[in-house]
């Protein structure tokens, strides 16, 4: 690989506020640093893009291209077992998707207790199912088995442009994308977030699906009741000014499985937006249930049209205003939105070195207003990272 073009949605993940995916996964067994070396070297000749950086192609485009570096396992060691509660800031290195600076990290840290391996990958290079396929793709490697070899091409999501001559409004951003254009972002805050653990239990869920069932004759599905629970119990929490106003509900939809004829093992960000909304003043007066069948209804809208009819809206908002523009798109309302990432699916066992899958993993959040989902014994736990100026 010399070069790659970004597809119309990996833009939104670039320079400031740009999201990256991090997760740090602890090992009962110490392993070696150098087999992880070998085999990543191995790994990088079928995923080239995962040693890259971002380099300007013109005022409206960028590209990945490859670093004259390799990409490197960086080791420590620390005196400390790891601890999900304690946070994972000290295993971690969060890539930045900037020009010039590498868009993958990798740290391994040797503890008494094991290693706790760490990967950031820049979100325009990858989502959760990238992410997760490169990793156990490396796994595989290292222990000498096959992979499934990734799908490169990018530039199919570029290929439903349509040039469009009025200028592209924030209307038309959260109409076509169910994002928001609402001014530059801000940088993750510096040092700790106000952040909460959460645990919602499996017969909760449950119950509040058979509710719905019972009393609409229709189904919904477990994340459509999580992501209305934590989206009606933080939003009045979150918002200062009381009274009028829509509020949002904003959950990434993965459309490999939405689009026909779409490769399944496409290696990039293949995200679309499901977006919802009610007033504020009917947020708390309504049932969870009635607020997951608003969840569902805006799954239901990821079909082709919409996913092309986004994919064009962003490729037209950075050709009329150049790169700076898509830092003003934001993929929840920055004051009265929360989006919530459902991991609870993450192939934790698959990433086995050959010294036995992690025994605990924890997710790095840098997202104010935001919910990530994890999966946990009867249940799931949700880490919360509320805005800076929450109670």
């Amino acid at each position: 690989m010399n070069t790659l073009p970004l597809s119309p949605v990996d833009y939104i993940f670039t320079g400031t506020g740009s999201q990256p995916i991090t997760f740090a996964f602890s090992y009962q067994k110490s392993l070696d640093p150098e087999l992880l070396q070998n085999s990543l070297r191995e790994l990088l000749k079928v995923f080239p893009a995962a040693n890259s950086r971002l380099h300007r192609v013109s005022e409206t485009d960028l590209a990945f291209s490859a670093m004259e570096d390799g990409l490197t396992v960086e080791v420590a060691e620390l005196d400390t077992a790891f601890e999900r509660s304690r946070g994972i800031e000290q295993y971690i290195a969060p890539v930045r998707s900037f020009e010039g600076e590498p868009l993958t990290r990798i740290c391994l840290t040797q503890t008494p207790a094991g290693s706790v391996l760490a990967v950031s990958m820049s979100h325009a290079l990858v989502d959760g199912f990238s992410y997760f396929h490169f990793l156990s793709s490396w796994a595989r490697t290292c222990r000498g088995e096959r992979i499934l070899n990734p799908h490169l091409d990018r530039t199919m999501l570029s290929s439903v442009f349509a040039y469009r001559p009025r200028e592209i409004t924030e209307k038309d951003i959260y109409a076509d994308c169910g994002l928001f254009l609402a001014g530059r972002r801000s940088a993750a805050p510096a040092g700790a977030m106000k952040e909460e653990r959460l645990f919602i239990p499996d017969g909760t869920i449950r119950t509040e699906m058979q509710a719905v069932k019972e009393k609409r004759n229709t189904s919904v599905t477990e994340n459509d009741i999580i992501c209305a629970t934590l989206w009606r119990k933080f939003i009045p929490i979150w918002t200062s000014e009381k009274g009028s106003g829509d509020t949002y509900l904003t959950s990434p939809f993965d459309f490999r499985r939405a689009l026909p004829g779409f490769p399944k093992t496409y290696f990039g960000c293949a995200l679309s937006f499901a977006t919802a909304s009610i007033r504020l003043e009917e947020l708390e007066a309504t049932p969870v249930g009635d607020l997951a069948v608003l969840a569902k209804s805006a799954v239901g809208r990821m079909k082709s049209e919409y996913i092309a009819n986004s994919m064009n809206a962003l490729e037209n908002i950075r050709r009329q205003k150049g790169l700076a523009a898509m830092e003003e798109i934001h993929l929840r309302h920055p004051q009265r939105g929360i989006i919530v990432t459902n991991l609870t699916r993450m192939p934790i066992q698959d990433i086995d070195f050959g010294f036995g899958p992690p025994a605990d993993f924890a997710a790095f959040v840098d997202v104010l207003r935001s919910a990530a989902v994890l999966p946990a014994s009867n249940g799931v736990e949700v880490i919360i990272a509320h805005p800076s100026d929450a109670g």
